[in-house]
């Protein structure tokens, strides 16, 4: 138990095994002592350190953050003016601060920045998309593409951005790509099997073109994926489907492309790169 786990919890975080992964990321860092504090730093130095945004963007994990110090110090740490998650910051803003035992705030720094800089970093690239659809109908979505044991903290981070998850695991959806169209023999096959095997889970098929889509629309098919079209083909998508399914963008997706795509009339657009090659956020911790 931490006073953190209420937090975590309505934050849609599993607090014991965040703790546990925290302990194996400290563990990282501490297989014995942390020397360099040890020899440098009074053993009843007391400070207060700063967590500072050197950027513009979206913070998430703060929370995070607070439970490595917590880890690390126990109820000797205190933390304050702590913003919360999904707050958009400037460059020089104060999203919290830190204070307890010197060595301690040295000892955690490092692992509680690296949570908060990369959690941060994928907030702040999920705006960015959210932004830049701002007036349209899709709205941003996250994949399975995440670091492995990471996936939860990643989609809450998607989530502190504005955007939305797709589902966490191979069990709470069924997603038919391309390889499972081939191995049941079409896309028409490939759906009837899964809504026989599992009939009350959601469904969502993969189509290529044009055909495939109609195919899946006159079976009832209410979500469907399209992928690595061109811009027209699924604003022609859009018009066939017209309401009776939910439309997903996907494959090969840029920025840049972002509000064209959005215009088309999709519901969605994912984006792998939201989790798998996020830019981490410049934060920065400094003893006062």
């Amino acid at each position: 138990m931490t006073p953190y786990d209420a937090e975590l919890r309505a934050a849609g975080l599993d607090p014991e095994a965040l703790l546990a992964q925290v302990r194996l990321a400290l563990a990282e860092d501490l297989p014995g002592e942390d020397v360099t504090s040890v020899a440098t730093i009074a053993p009843d130095a007391h400070g207060t350190a700063v967590f500072g945004a050197r950027e513009a963007g979206v913070v998430a994990g703060l929370g995070v953050a607070a439970l490595v110090f917590h880890e690390v110090m126990g109820d000797t740490v205190k933390v304050t003016d702590r913003v919360p998650d999904g707050t958009r910051v400037e460059p020089g803003d104060v999203v919290m601060r830190v204070s307890g035992p010197t060595r301690g705030l040295l000892t955690a720094e490092r692992t509680a920045l690296n949570y908060a800089s990369h959690l941060s970093g994928i907030a702040t690239a999920t705006a960015a998309w959210v932004t830049a659809l701002e007036g349209t109908r899709a709205r941003v979505l996250d994949t399975r593409k995440t670091l492995p044991t990471f996936r939860a903290l990643q989609k809450y981070a998607v989530r502190c951005g504005g955007g939305v998850n797709h589902r966490f695991s191979l069990s709470d959806r069924a997603m038919v790509k391309d390889n499972h169209v081939v191995a049941a023999g079409g896309v028409v096959p490939a759906y009837r099997a899964v809504r026989e095997a599992y009939p009350d889970l959601r469904v969502e098929v993969e189509v290529t073109d044009l055909d495939q889509l109609v195919e899946l629309l006159d079976v009832g098919c209410t979500e469907i994926l399209l992928d690595n079209m061109d811009s027209p083909t699924m604003a022609r998508a859009v018009e066939i489907t017209a309401g009776r399914a939910t439309l997903e963008a996907s494959g090969g997706l840029t920025f840049e492309r972002a509000r064209e795509v959005a215009e088309t009339g999709v519901d969605f657009i994912s984006v792998g790169a939201l989790t798998h090659s996020v830019k981490v956020f410049d934060l920065g911790l400094d003893l006062g």
